[in-house]
């Protein structure tokens, strides 16, 4: 994680804004200048006729484009001090956007990555000096491009999200990229030229172009095995690859001019890709290298199956697909060739390259066969028992949740009772937290096994001692009438404990709670207060339960917590999940944050993988499953051992940097993934 920005950071933003305000107009009349001098060369008609289209409509919207374009940059401005992770972004393009894309759409793709291209040649001569500068203001300590909020990326993407917001047509939007890209690149120059010389004023060093060694997670760092460096430059196959050739292969056999695309185009096509996204798969380094290498001697197999199937890596449900990314998404389970089960799913993985690779039966036939092979090698890996009792978790867990979400509604019918506001905030606050746990739990129990004995129920006791607690909480009340209180006090007691006891809660837990009832009930032995009074001081104090709602917080039985190996980071570690297998960290925690793609809980995707930091050690752990509401995460390691968290349990362990993000998509998506964004940047270079 970087260092906290300066306070030149934020100056520089505005400084930013301020010269971009100056810039536009001028730009703009720079633009209509250019349009009018390619209309006076213009060759033919239709060329002549688009420019004064385009012309006419810059100066009927120039106005509003401006506006557009400078709120969405001061947008963009103002969320730049919060956005200084650093993090590997997602590329701007993903295979599956592409093949719902019509003509139309690639070729606006193709267009904006040309302009990007323009604009980014032209400024990059003083933009380079100014991240580097810009770097040190935000507190990294190697140059970060990538974090810039200036970069051309960001003034060409709000500049086109003006243009759409105003209604510019499409032709008109191509017009005015095309000729003002390399003007525009030209104005950016400029303004990075005077916020370089700015912080150069204010002391402001510029960051190292230090070589930094990626964390194993979330990045194609060096592609080993080949030896090629994927962020050096390209090499004539990457070079070749097209987005109108990928979209062709994904969608048809028609080409941008409606003329058919011949098999062995289509072929090679298809080899270009699956060779790119092999290579991006052999650089990913989380995954172990003997997986790797087995991984690339699948090639071959792949290549050939192309040549029959072109579209397979682009079809989920292809058996070759699947094989690949369960080979892949199984890999990740491993962050040592040390760990337990390694040797026997490398073993298994390399029986399955060597069967594709033999000769003789038909190639296509055998990946399922093989993937199935695999998935019955996976599944007898697991201790039948660790199943069952993975099983068995998330039964517990959705009746945990159950109880949460009823205890929310028990807890306002608490809120609604009129004797409910009288009372001191902590006995309010035990009522709606606790007490509307326990109430919750004795209702869905009688749900479940309804009771075959006379008598009420233990959720009717439940609610029905409130009546007595709350009255013997109004001293006004309780010390006129010291008879009755010396009947009640008792039996409330003597429910509370029952009720607690009925969900394992701790008594310390609620020694706040009883030391405050026990005083209430003293001075009600020892003091007259009049109604009025005592209404007074419970109508002036707040409602501590509904202001702070983590006192409602879900409960884990005992039984529950071991059924569900319940993690807590609050707890002593002692008293944590034995976890097998962990390996040591190689590096310090601190220094990978920048890297790690962390979120909350909220956006955490079931089949994601995580490194969790326990007691100085990492343990890789994917979410294997997530409640119906949200509140409860289930993860699970390689060895099939699981443990559940809450959602506030995994909020606290990504913000503690103890919890952090392996993969949240694919492995075979993000690489092909790759391909796209590779055969978007060849077409804006062309």
């Amino acid at each position: 994680m970087p260092n906290a920005p300066l306070p030149v950071f934020e100056q520089c933003l505005n400084e930013a804004l301020e010269l971009t305000r100056q810039w536009v107009p001028e730009w703009l009349n720079r633009l209509q200048a250019l349009l009018r001098e390619r209309e006076a060369m213009a060759p033919n008609y239709t060329e002549r006729t688009a420019l004064i289209d385009a012309y006419s409509a810059l100066q009927r919207q120039r106005e509003p484009v401006a506006r557009h374009w400078l709120s969405a940059l001061a947008e963009e401005m103002e969320e730049a001090p919060t956005d200084l992770m650093g993090l590997p972004r997602r590329t701007s393009l993903r295979l599956d956007e592409l093949e719902l894309m019509g003509d139309d759409q690639v070729q606006e793709k193709v267009e904006v990555a040309r302009v990007q291209q323009a604009v980014t040649m032209a400024a990059e001569d003083h933009f380079h000096e100014f991240t580097a500068r810009l770097s040190t203001a935000q507190g990294f300590r190697a140059v970060n491009a990538e974090a810039n909020p200036l970069r051309v990326q960001v003034y060409v993407d709000t500049l086109l999200s003006a243009l759409k917001a105003v209604n510019v047509p499409a032709p008109v939007r191509a017009r005015w990229l095309q000729v003002g890209g390399a003007s525009l690149g030209k104005a950016l120059s400029d303004m990075y030229l005077r916020l370089d010389n700015m912080l150069a004023g204010q002391g402001v060093k510029p960051a190292g172009y230090n070589v930094v060694t990626a964390p194993d997670s979330r990045a194609v760092v060096e592609e080993e095995l080949a030896g090629t460096d994927l962020d050096g430059p390209m090499t004539e196959r990457e070079a070749l690859l097209t987005l109108d050739h990928l979209h062709q292969l994904l969608v048809g056999s028609d080409d941008a001019n409606g003329h058919a695309v011949s098999v062995e185009m289509t072929r090679s096509i298809a080899a270009e890709v699956v060779s790119l996204m092999m290579q991006r798969i052999a650089g990913d380094k989380r995954l172990l290298k003997p997986v790797r290498s087995q991984l690339q001697d699948m090639k071959p197999a792949l290549l050939e199956l192309a040549r029959d199937n072109p579209r397979f890596f682009a079809d989920r449900d292809n058996p070759a697909r699947r094989l690949l990314d369960n080979v892949t998404a199984h890999a990740l389970a491993f962050t040592s060739e040390q760990e337990a089960g390694f040797s026997t799913f490398l073993s298994e993985l390399r029986r399955t390259v060597n069967e594709l690779r033999r000769p003789g039966v038909r190639l296509e036939e055998r990946f399922p066969t093989e993937l199935d092979r695999l998935r019955r090698s996976q599944d007898a890996s697991v201790p039948r028992g660790e199943v069952e009792a993975r099983g068995r978790a998330m039964q517990t867990l959705v009746r945990v949740e159950q109880r949460k979400l009823l205890a929310e509604k028990v807890a306002e019918e608490f809120r609604a009772r009129p004797d409910y506001p009288k009372a001191p905030g902590p006995v309010r606050r035990f009522l709606t937290g606790v007490w509307a746990l326990v109430v919750a739990k004795a209702r869905i129990d009688e749900s479940e096994r309804p009771s075959l004995q006379s008598g009420d129920s233990d959720a009717k006791r439940f609610v029905d001692i409130l009546t007595d607690l709350l009255w013997s909480c109004q001293l006004a009340l309780a010390s006129q009438n010291r008879p009755r209180l010396v009947k009640v006090i008792p039996p409330v007691l003597r429910t509370l404990r029952e009720g607690l006891d009925s969900i394992d809660y701790p008594r310390e837990k609620v020694d706040a709670f009883f030391q405050t009832l026990m005083g209430v009930h003293e001075a009600a032995y020892k003091t007259q207060r009049s109604e009025r009074s005592a209404a007074a001081e419970a109508a002036g104090e707040p409602d501590a339960s509904v202001l702070n709602p983590e006192d409602a917080d879900l409960w884990m039985r005992h039984q529950e917590a071991q059924e569900t190996n319940f993690y807590d980071d609050s707890l002593p570690e002692s008293t944590q999940p034995a976890f097998q297998n962990t390996q040591p960290m190689q590096r310090d925690w601190s220094d990978i944050k920048a890297e790690m793609a962390l979120r909350d809980a909220s956006s955490l995707t079931v089949g994601s993988w995580f490194d969790l930091l326990q007691d100085g050690q990492l343990l890789r752990v994917q979410l294997t499953w997530a409640s119906p509401h949200g509140t409860l995460f289930l993860f699970g390691s390689a060895s099939g051992r699981s443990l559940s968290m809450t959602r506030r349990g995994v909020d606290r362990l990504i913000e503690q940097d103890k919890l952090r993000m392996v993969a949240d998509h694919s492995v075979v998506d993000e690489a092909l993934d790759a391909v796209a964004e590779q055969a978007l940047k060849n077409s804006g270079k062309r």
